[in-house]
């Protein structure tokens, strides 16, 4: 007699576990910071960090100025490898695209000046400029 076979992980997991599991933030600490500032949508809600997961909700993350897009496909409460991980979500396209315009327009954005830290003679012609127009 064959028995079912029994999900290795949980059915439902804590928002900022999974957050953390799937590797976008370090700690679970700053998945709950990032909740809490409205950072983190869940099927377009605003959500809490203990808010129940499971595969098939989306969510909306933004950190440092992209915004990813992800369907749940698979819940973790386990922190695993970088491969693994990338194995919880899926990107939707709509929201790969969104991401990599933006990733696009912000590297065009920088100035090829800002690289680094300013020499000493960049520094002085900020200065100058910036005495020249009230700064």
């Amino acid at each position: 007699m064959d028995e079912p076979e029994t999900p290795v992980g949980p059915a439902k997991v804590r928002l900022d576990k999974w957050l953390w599991a799937a590797r976008f933030y370090k700690t679970r600490s700053q998945a709950t910071e990032a909740i809490g500032a409205g950072h983190v949508k869940l099927q377009g809600q605003r959500t809490k960090a203990g808010q129940s997961v499971s595969a098939g909700v989306t969510l909306e993350i933004v950190k440092e100025q992209l915004t990813w897009e992800v369907l749940v496909v698979a819940v973790s409460d386990k922190r695993g490898k970088g491969a693994d991980a990338a194995k919880l979500y899926c990107e939707t396209e709509a929201g790969r695209t969104r991401r990599e315009r933006t990733l696009e327009e912000l590297r065009t954005a920088a100035p090829a000046y800002l690289a680094g830290r300013p020499t000493k003679r960049d520094r002085r012609a900020m200065d100058r400029w910036k005495a020249g127009h009230g700064g």
